[in-house]
């Protein structure tokens, strides 16, 4: 009987579902025995302020720029008639997906201060290279998205405006000072843009709840989620897997004192209410086959160039100090010149090659391997220390 053998992206789902699992197990026992733990970063912020921080880092222009032009795709395929569209659009972006960040913001809080394993050669410039790789990825889905919101945008203008929008993010990234602020008023300016839409569709209270009823179908498939079900799923799990070192690195320094259980109930929660809004006003207008005028997807796009510049800011600031290319060390001049035509350059390569997602997805997956691995081996430094010895007092 011949031996089946597995085709690459079939072996890569089953690398994916393995990985997904022992990530999902890990952070659920991560919460069992550590969950009265309390953890603070290097720069702690209010619970509001680490949350903005967070969602405006750790979400990019797909989360503006995708619904629209993926709800007919979820309605006409089989692959996804287990549900609705709108349940299915949550799964890939809502919910369960957040305990990646979980995982990896404990481990930056708690392990890496004790083992320093990212300060190996071998893990810090692999790191390094999946964040400017991932970085890169971002402005890409902004330069292949444009033409969908900006009718007729020229290619000229479509590449300057990218090459734009990565020279901001590459300016905003030298002052870390404003990061709270500009966290902050992204938040505010995409629940403005959820207010915009809503009111120029016309939907209803009544209509809004009829609508996000339909994101139980999501929690009622919760298990078929956590492995890729079509290779489009898969698309998004590595991409996901792709973000969440770096994210995880990047906001550990500013959790201010939750205690573990905290921190993942807020992780799971708070950005999915944004996201579960924003898609239930967008499905509604799917449904509704209401059109969206010019200046509306105008302001989409505005506020999809803000996700991608703080995207890009945080994590040109992660990787630039990672490797010490800092202001400091380049001068503002060259620093700028360096990362500008690092990233642009890197999104160009997206552009014109085969370079996929998925492959930085896996890389990420290895890297989690290699972690597993020497957290293990230097498990004794977690143990409790021995206590010093009583000193016996000779009689005289």
């Amino acid at each position: 009987m011949p031996v089946p053998v597995l085709t690459l992206d079939e072996g890569m789902n089953m690398i994916l579902t393995i990985a997904i699992a022992i990530t999902l197990l890990t952070s659920a026992i991560i919460v069992l025995r550590c969950c009265r733990m309390k953890l603070t970063g290097g720069d702690p912020q209010p619970l509001a302020a680490f949350m903005a921080i967070l969602f405006t880092s750790g979400l990019d222009v797909g989360l503006i720029m995708f619904p629209l032009t993926e709800f007919p795709v979820y309605e006409s395929q089989q692959e996804y008639g287990f549900t609705n569209a709108l349940a299915i659009e949550f799964g890939f972006w809502g919910f369960l997906v957040w305990a990646f960040y979980f995982l990896t913001t404990f481990y930056f809080c708690v392990v890496e201060p004790k083992l320093k394993l990212f300060e190996l050669t071998p893990i810090r410039l692999a790191n390094n290279a999946i964040i400017i790789a991932t970085c890169a990825f971002t402005g890409f889905l902004f330069l292949s998205y444009l033409p969908d919101y900006i009718g007729g945008i020229t290619q000229p203008l479509r590449y300057g405006l990218v090459a734009l929008v990565v020279l901001l993010a590459v300016l905003s990234s030298t002052e870390i000072r404003y990061v709270k602020w500009l966290s902050i008023g992204s938040s505010l300016l995409f629940l403005s843009l959820i207010g915009l839409i809503w009111i120029a569709s016309g939907m209803s209270a009544g209509s809004f709840l009829e609508v996000s009823a339909n994101l139980g179908g999501y929690f009622a498939n919760l298990p078929k989620f956590t492995s890729p079900f079509t290779d489009y799923h898969a698309f998004y799990l590595f991409w996901w897997f792709a973000w969440s070192i770096m994210i995880g690195q990047f906001v550990a320094r500013f959790v201010g004192g939750l205690e573990v259980w905290q921190l993942l109930i807020a992780l799971l929660t708070i950005p999915s209410i944004l996201i579960a809004v924003w898609f239930s006003v967008l499905f509604y207008v799917h449904s509704e086959a209401i059109t969206i005028g010019v200046p509306l997807r105008l302001c989409m796009v505005a506020v999809g160039v803000v996700f991608v510049i703080n995207s890009l800011d945080s994590l040109t600031r992660l990787y630039s100090e990672n490797l010490n290319l800092t202001v400091a060390r380049l001068g503002m001049a060259r620093y700028v010149a360096a990362h500008w035509g690092l990233l642009f350059g890197l999104i160009l390569l997206y552009q014109f090659t085969p370079l996929k997602i998925e492959w930085i997805g896996l890389a990420v997956i290895g890297l989690y391997a290699c972690l597993y691995a020497l957290t293990f081996i230097h498990r004794s430094k977690f143990g409790p220390k021995p206590s010093a010895p009583i000193p016996i007092e000779t009689p005289r």
